[in-house]
């Protein structure tokens, strides 16, 4: 046990401080002259690629695609390809915005107080663009920009109220029923806008996960002086693409130059580029960001609900790391002195596992099938080795809280072993386990794929009697790809990490003619260490994350109780299990910055104790004619929570080379039949889910060799 107290103390240690940002102002470095061809620029918006540019304004009422040879860099020389004249349809051109692929452009203007829509052949190419074949949708008010959200379900709408020098504005946000088509547009929230120094209110935008908006005021001419007038104002949202609740993060006055009428907005895909037109010195003005979309501050991290799920998620995967590890070497232990008085002690085995701790805990309970060989005879003390191995399927889900979003984990592993008794009755071996995590972090993409390799020894001591200590440990390796995606940009990286993990169990049971009281007690414990890495894919958004500890410490301790009542038809053993499971691992931290200046965050609290209260009563009724009917009830309780569970199943074991079951848990029923033939198992399993319009479903074979 003394390797355990440094590592312990080397997690104590790690609190972890907040560096000081580096926030700079964007630094403008280029503009690009369209008074050749535009006197009046009102917005400018790029393709995905920033290959192509496209400039609109109310001067000659007509939309302009350009081609740039370096993306997003006006420096470039960027060349006009083709042009659109709209005057027939919209005479004051304000904005424009595509669909998700391209292959539609709406355009918002004043004139009608409408958003008009072409359908392009080709993605992000006007030359298709048939102006007569316009459908516009009127909103009203005096219309200056829009912005879609990622997935087209909403649309956003800045209108300028009152007179040209006018204080107040007004963001109108709609649902569309369908995405991207405005004719199923419904108005269901409105942001006012309050601006002291006059002017109009002209552009709009979003950071690309939406937790960010961003507003244009524009002086009118004879304002002076013009640069007080002309600014950009960020606002930060609790939540993506939702301004019930905006906050003001301060206003940019672009002062460089004279005379600057500031009106349309956009940005590169991962922020770290700014672009508006101007009105007075018709231009299109580019600047650099020190953090992505960082027009007064950089983005917080720790805000976005997804940015923490996926922190959460490498921390429970940690953990559940070390449960789903431990779990088959355990139960191996078990059945070993299950079947003590057997020579051949290999056997097969396929569990299913949850990732919801309130399922987690009746892992065992669910199935209640133990695939094996059944072959016995007298005990032989110098048996040779014995091989077995452990399938795992583990799926579940972790709910939204008001700080993180949803994950959905799916996890599949094998585990080989190998053991051997010795001469003192000592049950000792060696576990192999390759396992991967599947996490889906919400709704924009974001996900974790964790791959690990774990060694495990184990042993097995008789305390006297039912009295067995079980006891092992192990090493773990792991590599994680981690992808982050924000909404129209994503990051990548990858992750290495080790592991150390042990667990010890104690467990004893008092017999009385055919009543059995079996109190047990388990530890787990460990420690995770997760190296820095760097993220790559989008400059202003790549984050640095630093080295991060996890330590992992669970407990429970329970009873079961089960009499044996001898029937003529066989036997029915009735029982009630009770536990109290702790998990009292310290919280972790994370500490990150964004790599392109260096402001700094910490993940804080992750994955804070829980305890939960489980108790269990049902029977089991074995025929003399080889049916086994189980049956359970389980409530399992916690401070915030509570889960009702009900379990019935079915065993029919034909011969000793082939059985079939049948079990019914909650709304899911599942079919199993498993039969050997020549050293070979054979595990057929199916599931279905009842009484749901849109069940799942799925068959699943499995060949496995019998020594």
């Amino acid at each position: 046990m003394k390797i355990f107290k440094p590592i312990f103390l080397l997690f104590l240690y790690l609190f972890l401080s907040v560096k000081a940002f580096a926030f700079t102002d964007p630094n403008h470095i280029d503009d690009f002259d369209v008074s050749g061809v535009e006197t009046i620029p009102t917005t400018v918006k790029f393709s995905p690629d920033g290959k192509t540019m496209f400039i609109i304004g109310v001067g000659s009422d007509t939309l302009r695609q350009y081609s740039l040879s370096t993306a997003f860099d006006l420096s470039s020389s960027p060349t006009q390809v083709k042009e659109k004249d709209l005057s027939t349809i919209e005479g004051a051109p304000q904005d424009i915005e595509f669909n998700s692929d391209g292959t539609i452009v709406y355009v918002i203007g004043t004139e009608n107080n409408s958003i008009d829509q072409w359908t392009l052949s080709s993605p992000y190419d006007i030359g298709s663009l048939e102006v007569a074949s316009s459908k516009n949708e009127n909103i009203g008010g005096d219309p200056r920009g829009l912005k879609f959200s990622n997935d087209g379900k909403k649309l956003f709408v800045v209108h300028h109220l009152g007179a040209s020098e006018s204080t107040t504005g007004r963001v109108d946000e709609f649902t569309l029923t369908t995405p991207y088509d405005i004719n199923t547009i419904i108005k269901t929230n409105e942001l006012t806008l309050s601006f002291a120094a006059g002017g109009r209110r002209q552009g709009i935008n979003f950071s690309s996960d939406g937790y960010k908006l961003f507003i244009t005021n524009s002086a009118v001419h004879h304002l002076t002086p013009l640069s007080s007038r002309n600014l950009i104002r960020e606002f930060s949202l609790n939540s993506p693409f939702n301004i019930s609740n905006a906050t003001n993060n301060g206003d940019f006055q672009p002062n460089y130059i004279t005379n600057i009428r500031l009106t349309g907005l956009t940005f590169n895909n991962d922020g770290s580029k700014m672009f508006h037109t101007d009105f007075t010195n018709n231009d299109i003005h580019e600047y650099t960001l020190s953090c992505g979309f960082g027009v007064k501050t950089c983005t917080d991290p720790t805000n976005d609900k997804d940015d923490v799920a996926s922190a959460e998620s490498q921390s429970e995967a940690a953990k559940k790391l070390i449960q789903h590890t431990t779990y088959p070497v355990l139960n191996r232990m078990e059945w070993l002195r299950r079947n003590s008085n057997r020579i051949n002690l290999t056997n097969q085995n396929i569990k299913f596992q949850f990732s919801n701790e309130i399922l987690n805990s009746l892992t065992e309970e669910l199935i209640p099938l133990y695939f094996s060989n059944n072959n016995s005879s007298d005990l032989n003390q110098n048996s040779n080795w014995s091989f077995w191995s452990e399938g795992t399927i583990s799926i579940g889900k972790i709910g939204d809280t008001s700080n993180s979003s949803s994950k959905d984990i799916n996890t599949s592993a094998i585990t080989f072993g190998a053991d051997k008794r010795s001469e003192d009755n000592i049950m000792r071996g060696i576990a192999l386990r390759f396992g991967s995590d599947d996490v889906d972090v919400g709704d924009l993409g974001s996900a974790l794929d964790m791959n690990s390799f774990s060694l495990t020894f184990y042993e097995s001591k008789p305390r006297g009697g039912d009295r067995f200590t079980d006891h092992l440990l192990g090493l773990s390796f792991i590599n994680s790809d981690l992808l982050n995606n924000s909404g129209s940009i994503s990051t990548d990286g990858e992750r290495y990490g080790e592991q150390l993990y042990g667990s010890l169990s104690l467990r004893d049971t008092f017999s009385k003619n055919k009543f059995n009281f079996t109190p047990k007690i388990k530890i787990n414990y460990g420690i995770t260490h997760f190296g820095e890495y760097t993220e790559t894919g989008a400059a202003g958004l790549n984050l640095k994350f630093d080295d991060q500890y996890i330590g992992n410490f669970t407990s429970s301790i329970g009873a079961s109780l089960d009499n044996t009542y001898e029937l003529k038809i066989g036997s029915l053993i009735p029982y009630f299990d009770f536990e109290y499971y702790a998990d009292m691992s310290p919280s972790s931290q994370q500490k990150f910055s964004y790599e392109s200046n260096g402001s700094a965050y910490t993940f804080k609290n992750i994955n804070n104790a829980t305890h939960n209260i489980i108790g269990g009563i049902g029977f089991d009724l074995i025929s003399n004619n080889g049916l086994t009917l189980m049956t359970k009830y389980t409530r399992d309780q916690a401070k915030d929570s509570k889960n009702d569970n009900f379990v019935i199943a079915l065993d029919y074991k034909d011969s000793q080379k082939s059985f079939y079951s049948m079990s019914f848990q909650d709304s899911l029923a599942k079919l199993s039949h498993n039969k050997e033939l020549d050293n070979f198992q054979i595990n057929l399993d199916s599931h279905y889910e009842l009484f749901n319009k849109d069940p799942e479903y799925g068959l699943f074979i499995k060949l496995l060799s019998v020594n």
